[in-house]
C-alpha cells in the first residue's frame, strides 16, 4: 500500500478529528456556549482539515506535505484555544490530541 509511510500521521489525524468533533459537541452542551464560540469553530475547522489530510495521504498525494503543514497549523490553533478552557475535560483532551497531531504532521511534512 503506497500510503503506509503516512500511517502514523493518518492515525494521529483520525484521532484528532474524532476528539475535535467530540469537543465541539460537548462545548455546545456547556452553559456558556457563547464563550466557547471560537473553540467550537476551531474544533470543527481542525477536524475538517484533519479529515482532508487523511484523504490526501491515503492517496499518497503530491500535496501531502503541504496539507499536513496546514493541518499542523490548524491543530496548533485549536490546541491553544482549548488550553484556555482546560478546566473542561473535553477541551483538555482535545488540546492534547491536537498537540500530538501537530507534532506528527510537522514531522511528516518535513520528511515527505
Amino acid at each position: 500500500m503506497p500510503h503506509q509511510h503516512f500511517q502514523e500521521c493518518i492515525d494521529a489525524c483520525n484521532a484528532c478529528a474524532v476528539i475535535c468533533n467530540h469537543c465541539a459537541v460537548s462545548s455546545l452542551q456547556e452553559q456558556d456556549v457563547k464563550d466557547l464560540a471560537r473553540c467550537i469553530q476551531l474544533d470543527l475547522e481542525c477536524a475538517t482539515i484533519c479529515n482532508a489530510a487523511v484523504q490526501i495521504m491515503s492517496m499518497d498525494g503530491e500535496l501531502s506535505a503541504q496539507v499536513c503543514q496546514l493541518c499542523a497549523d490548524a491543530c496548533t490553533r485549536c490546541a491553544e484555544e482549548c488550553e484556555k478552557h482546560a478546566h473542561m475535560e473535553h477541551c483538555r483532551e482535545c488540546a492534547e490530541a491536537c498537540r500530538k497531531c501537530a507534532e506528527t504532521c510537522v514531522q511528516m511534512a518535513e520528511h515527505a
